[in-house]
Parts: C-alpha cells; structure tokens; sequence
C-alpha cells in the first residue's frame, strides 16, 4: 500500500497462526465493526490500514477502567457466534470480565396470556448469547488494533474521494488540514449509516423510516435478573431487558444481580420525556413491561435513538466491499444489527484469506 502520511502508532511483536502476506486492504470507519475486521484479517496474516473520521482517544492498558455509574451505560448483545469469533482471534479472554451471559430468553406480547421460554439446557448450550458495555468492548478493540504490527491506524480523516481501477482503489482524505491519499488491494466500507464511501461510489439505497424512537439506558429491578433475556411486545413496539454484569465498585450489596440493559421502543416524537423524567420513564416502562422483571427501581442516564432501515443497493461494486451498518442498518428487535455484522466480517475474511493461498 502507498501512503503519503500516517498516523505512528507504538506496537508489540506476537507470533502470528498464518504467514504474513502483501495483501493489502483499506478499512473506512473505525468502530467497532471496523475494528473487528481488521483484527481478523490480521488473524490470517493480512495487512490493513483503518481510516477513522473522529480522533481516538488516548488510552492504555494501565488506564482506570472503573465505571463512571452504577446506572451509566450503553450494552450489546452478542450472539453465540460473536463471542466465538472474538474468541477465535484470542480477544475473548479480555472482553469476557465484563460480559453477563444469557442463560434462558422469555418472550411475552402485552395483553396476551403467557409467554415462551428458551433455556440452555433444553437447547444443550452453554447460553445464548453475552451482554456487553460497548465502551468497554470499544476499548479492547482499539487497544488490540493499536498495538498490531499488521494495523496502522489513521483517525481524524475525512475521506473526499473514492476512484478504481484493475487492479487497485484509491482514496483520497483530508487530516490536519493536508490532502493525502491512500491506494490498497480492497477498499471496505465500514462508515455506518450515512456512509461517505457508498454515497461516493454512487450506490444507491432503500430506505424505510419505522417513525419510531428507541430509548437506551441501564435500570435497577427489585428481582434479580438469573441471566435471564426477556423480550416483549406491545403496541408501542417492542421492549428488551437484559442482565448486566455488576457494577466493579459499589457500596450497596443489595445490588448484586439486579442491574439489566433496557431498549424501549416508542413512537417518535414521544422520546424527550422519557429521556427529561426518570419517574415517568419508570412508570411508563412497568405498565409496558408488567412484573416479570420485578419493579423497576432506579435508572441511570439514557440516550434515543431514530429507528431507520437503509439497505445498500448492493455490497460489492469492483474492488469496494459495503459492509456493517453502511450495507444494512437494521431494527433493533432481536438485536441482530451487530451480530449480522460480524457475520459478515468473520465471512469476508475467510474469503479474503483463501484468496490469499491461490495467489488472486
């Protein structure tokens, strides 16, 4: 790859499964799906270099890692098959610290009698899934990628241009006010929603807006969670609880166990006074959910979110991969938006890899 300037990063030297090749691959975006893939294409030997339009932070492993509150915090869902891949790539043992597992999901509808169930045992798993807070899985991925021999990471750049040819794409993008540009083997497209590299490769999309809001934030039930997922729906839309590990510090024993994620759908337009009122939310939120949680108690900082799918038009125009958010940015129900994406990720890597052995 051909660089005009990069961004220097200090790195370590691990012992690699696969042989180092030259293949080159360009990563537009750099959160957590970006970060991902490039950590998996360095699992098989592959070079990348990811162009981040905000500027990382500065972390390190010795940095206070404690949470800022009890109830502060945005959380994913990892599927079964997240958590393997990040565990294939030998990340899993960092992230899990503050991962809670899923043991069983219940699935009610408002109004209707009982609910269906699913357990690990009955399914001969070891859970369904891990919950996790994004910043600390943020943070891992940024601190494995920044001291990878095989990522050289970019942030601060805007991206102005994408052009291709035969055998090679090119981008052009601005840092510190300089116009640089970067030609590789791949272009992946990373960017999310409102992706600057689909729009610039001229793909088109489908649109649909569900005129619907959801609410994110972190709750304290007066019944622990038992690793236990519960899904419901209403006529608003449907509403998700998920166990959460405890807070690292707190003086309250009476805690332990009782901290869960909540996504809350409701009709746009509704969002601001959920998000101003923490005694309405909580109301609001119980006549919703019922007492299958137990009550909901306390509630911490919470953020909204407009629910808009966008489809890519297609996710492979010569050498440009539209991949994540930027190729199919979905609803949240059953919280698949991620985990598709590292599907996809996990995918395209293998392909890549065996790509590699053939000599294309």
């Amino acid at each position: 790859m051909t660089q005009t300037r990069k961004k220097s990063v200090q790195k370590s030297s691990p012992i690699y499964p696969h042989p180092i090749t030259n293949q080159t691959v360009l990563i537009v975006g750099g959160g957590h799906v970006g970060l991902s893939f490039a950590l998996l294409l360095a699992d098989k030997g592959i070079a990348s270099t990811v162009l981040e339009e905000k500027v990382y932070p500065s972390i390190s492993p010795n940095d206070d890692t404690d949470r800022t509150h009890y109830l502060d915090s945005r959380n994913t869902a990892l599927s079964r098959r997240t958590v393997q891949i990040y565990n294939d790539i030998g990340l899993w043992d960092d992230l899990q610290s503050h991962a809670c597992r899923i043991d069983a999901v219940q699935i009610s509808e408002q109004g209707s009698f009982g609910y269906a169930e699913l357990n690990k045992e009955a399914e001969n798993v070891e859970s369904f899934g891990q919950v996790m807070e994004n910043a600390w899985l943020g943070r891992k991925l940024l601190l494995a990628v920044q001291n990878h021999p095989l990522i050289t990471l970019i942030d601060g750049a805007t991206v102005t241009a994408v052009s291709e040819s035969k055998d090679s794409v090119s981008v052009d993008y601005q840092q510190d006010e300089q116009n640089l540009n970067l030609v590789a083997n791949l272009l992946v497209a990373c960017d999310g929603r409102d992706s600057t590299v689909r729009e610039l490769l001229n793909i088109g999309i489908s649109v649909h807006d569900y005129n619907q809001s959801a609410i994110v934030g972190v709750v304290q039930t007066d019944k622990p969670h038992q690793h236990t997922a519960i899904e419901r729906f209403s006529p608003a839309g449907p509403l998700a609880v998920l166990p959460l590990n405890d807070a690292q510090h707190t003086d309250d024993a009476t805690v332990s166990g009782y901290r869960r994620s909540v996504v809350w759908i409701c009709p746009k337009g509704e969002e601001q006074q959920y998000l101003d009122n923490d005694e309405l939310f909580l109301q609001t939120l119980q006549q919703a959910f019922g007492q299958r949680a137990g009550k909901f108690v306390r509630t911490g900082k919470r953020g909204a979110y407009s629910l808009i799918r966008v489809l890519a038009e297609r996710q492979v125009q010569g050498r440009c991969v539209i991949m994540g958010n930027s190729a199919h940015t979905l609803h949240p129900v059953a919280g698949q938006g991620f985990n598709l994406c590292m599907r996809d990720a996990d995918t395209l890597a293998k392909m890549l890899a065996r790509q590699v052995t053939v000599g294309k």
